[in-house]
């Protein structure tokens, strides 16, 4: 029976699929990491005191990426390349999500509204990132070679989650609401359609490596484009919701540590 416990179980036993996914993961941990740190330096004057925060959503970033090379080098395994439609992050990027590099790589600094846009992509990656750790850690929660850093993670991406949405609920209150909400509709339209075409990148290199079967590849095929029609038609909704989060001030001072792993 196909499920998302068994594939993956599949994946972390087999050393190349493993390596493939933490060297994916790894790659856009550290990607994310470079983007928050720019942003965190070019934030306008009159938003400094959000600077800490974005340092920290950066560090984190820098953290995860670190995480997943450590469990690779204690396989005795070193990371990949990324192959072309894998990379997430980049992909994004093309689509007109966040801010381009072009603009991060300068020393003119931000906008306010540019800083309402990072949010608001943040707010809607994020919300990807935490679903799929939240789904890991149920079932590999207690694994005894990944259960830690899944953890580790989870937390993270829900405390990213959560400082998202009380800094674009504060932004809405000083009236920028109706940008608010035009950028995280747009954003989410973009990343699902993103998320289903790495997805299906990423599920046809691990067929490869695993040795699936045709018809096995071709139900993951039609499951995601499933998951995709479904997000289009109306999941993208739970994307560009905001609600007060129970975790206030969640980036509220330095990131935690990863003992064990960097």
């Amino acid at each position: 029976m196909l499920s998302a416990r068994s594939l993956f179980q599949e994946i972390i036993d087999n050393d190349e699929s493993f390596r493939l996914f933490c060297s994916i993961a790894a790659s856009g941990e550290t990607q994310g990491g470079w983007e928050n740190a720019r942003i965190a330096a070019l934030v306008p004057e009159s938003e400094r005191a959000l600077a800490p925060k974005i340092t920290r959503h950066g560090a984190d970033e820098d953290k995860h990426g670190r995480i997943f090379n450590a469990l690779m080098k204690k396989r005795g395994l070193t990371p990949v390349e990324i192959p072309p439609g894998t990379d997430y992050t980049l992909l994004l990027e093309q689509n007109g999500i966040g801010l381009a590099h072009d603009k991060l790589k300068c020393d003119e600094p931000l906008t306010v509204q540019d800083i309402v846009t990072y949010l608001s992509h943040s707010r809607v990656t994020e919300q990807r990132a935490a679903d799929q750790m939240i789904m890991l850690r149920k079932d590999f929660g207690d694994h005894p070679e990944i259960g830690n850093a899944v953890r580790m993670i989870s937390d993270d991406e829900d405390n990213h989650l959560a400082y998202c949405h009380e800094e674009l609920l504060r932004y809405a209150e000083e009236g920028h609401g109706r940008a608010i909400q035009r950028t995280l509709r747009d954003c989410a339209l973009a990343e699902i359609g993103v998320y289903r075409d790495v997805s299906l990148a990423v599920m046809a290199h691990m067929g490869r490596i695993l040795g699936w079967s045709r018809p096995k590849a071709a139900l993951l095929a039609t499951g995601i484009r499933a998951m995709y029609a479904y997000e289009r038609l109306v999941g993208w909704r739970r994307m560009v919701s905001l609600t007060m989060p129970e975790r206030r001030d969640a980036l509220g001072g330095p990131a935690t540590a990863a003992p064990g792993f960097a």
